[in-house]
């Protein structure tokens, strides 16, 4: 019977804990801080509609739920809501008008270190410098908010929708992040998942830098200068996203490795894929459709399985300059809406291999000029004679056995999606 006796006490006093708890009411005329501060662990803050004026501190676990969606206004001054413990769920609320200072990250919520299992969800998040800030804060869920920054600013003084620094298991799902500097900042955050956010007129959609084993699933990037940016990582994730509409690039892969980017969307950008080098990642079944250049490969990346994809209307399918030829198309081959092979055999592959680019391409590189005589006789000429004298030939990225047909039936619906005034 003793074994038993720690256990029985353990959940007495669960219980008395359970009991304790309470549920406190703020209502307009209050002083939200004071009733905050007043709170015990686990107590529930309702906060009732109305306009609140408060910086507040949360160094207990304990709720702060909105009802009708009361308003929070930091004065522009400091951060509007502070977390320093961890357990805290925050929802239903809109708050803003955090203070300027990049120095200090002024945020309309900043999770501080050790912060651990943050809630925020069904939040509007408006007119702070950095929307969300999290360091050293894991398993945080970041849910259903709308995050605008102070879009008035010039782009270099905002701070980003949400930052997240040094954090493990993150999860930001559902959110709607605008006229901020970069809409998701990742920095040494490991093991998150990214998934069904829309990330939209800002730097960056996304900028990752030094992170690893991270999802990145079902997002839309889009009217933003660069839509993914991937800096210094791997074992990352990328797959069903759609980045579309971006003045630069739709997705960019700079030093990376051991990464899977799959089934994505990538349609009327400057550039579609930014790969700069790249080694040891699977880029399959991607659509990239109506891009100026649909992939800018350079800085020796190799080593790395491109297959399955749809290359189409690109107004430069590839743009590679380097020393010597790069493979794709591994088992499967892609589909190149210009090749201008056959298929004599009828198994869907062509006959002759597909070359991206020629002596030609590189030319109008160096000197865009030559684009007025691209129909003229003497450039078809010499597009002529460099394939037919390997002297002139210039490396290339070479699929050996094209596929002779798009896998994505519905590609037309993504044409024309261009950044407004392009």
């Amino acid at each position: 019977m003793k074994r038993f006796l720690p256990g029985l006490l353990l959940a007495a006093l669960s219980s008395l804990g359970m009991a304790q708890a309470a549920t406190l009411t703020a209502r307009p005329g209050d002083n939200l801080a004071a009733i905050v501060k007043a709170a015990n662990a686990g107590d529930v803050v309702v906060v009732e509609r109305g306009f609140y004026r408060a910086n507040l501190l949360i160094d207990k676990p304990l709720t702060l739920r909105g009802l009708h969606r009361p308003t929070l206004s930091g004065g522009d001054r400091g951060d509007t809501i502070r977390v320093t413990a961890p357990d805290v769920t925050i929802e239903g609320l809109i708050v803003r008008d955090s203070g300027d200072s990049l120095k200090d990250q002024n945020a309309g919520i900043y999770l501080y270190p050790g912060a651990h299992r943050a809630v925020v969800r069904n939040c509007d998040l408006t007119y702070n410098l950095f929307g969300l800030w999290i360091e050293k804060a894991d398993d945080v869920l970041i849910q259903h908010n709308i995050i605008t920054g102070k879009r008035d600013y010039d782009s270099p003084l905002r701070g980003n929708g949400i930052q997240l620094y040094n954090t493990q298991r993150a999860r930001v799902l559902d959110n709607n992040i605008s006229f901020v500097r970069d809409a998701l900042y990742v920095d040494v955050s490991h093991h998150a998942i990214f998934r069904g956010n829309k990330l939209h007129h800002s730097r960056y959609g996304t900028h990752y830098m030094n992170s690893y084993y991270n999802l990145w699933e079902n997002n839309d990037t889009y009217y933003n200068r660069g839509g993914l940016a991937l800096m210094e990582v791997r074992n990352q994730t990328v797959r069903g996203n759609r980045a579309w509409g971006n003045s630069d690039h739709g997705i960019m892969l700079r030093t990376l490795q051991d990464s899977v980017i799959e089934d994505n969307v990538v349609a009327g950008n400057d550039r579609g894929f930014f790969i700069y080098d790249v080694e040891y990642v699977t880029l399959r079944n991607n659509l990239v459709v109506d891009n100026r250049v649909g992939v800018h490969l350079a800085a020796g990346s190799i080593n790395n399985v491109v297959e399955g994809n749809d290359f189409i209307g690109n107004r430069e399918q590839i743009r590679y300059v380097a020393s010597r030829d790069v493979r794709w198309g591994g088992n499967s081959g892609n589909f190149w809406s210009n090749y201008l092979g056959w298929d004599r055999d009828g198994d869907g592959r062509g006959d002759t291999p597909y070359e991206a680019n020629d002596v030609v391409d590189r030319l109008t590189w160096r000197h865009p000029g030559v684009k007025l005589l691209l129909a003229s006789p003497a450039i078809q000429t010499l597009r002529l004679i460099g394939r037919q004298f390997p002297i002139l030939r210039a490396p290339s990225v070479v699929d050996d056995r094209p596929r002779m047909r798009p896998t994505h039936a519905q590609w037309s619906q993504w044409r024309g999606k261009h950044f407004p005034g392009h």
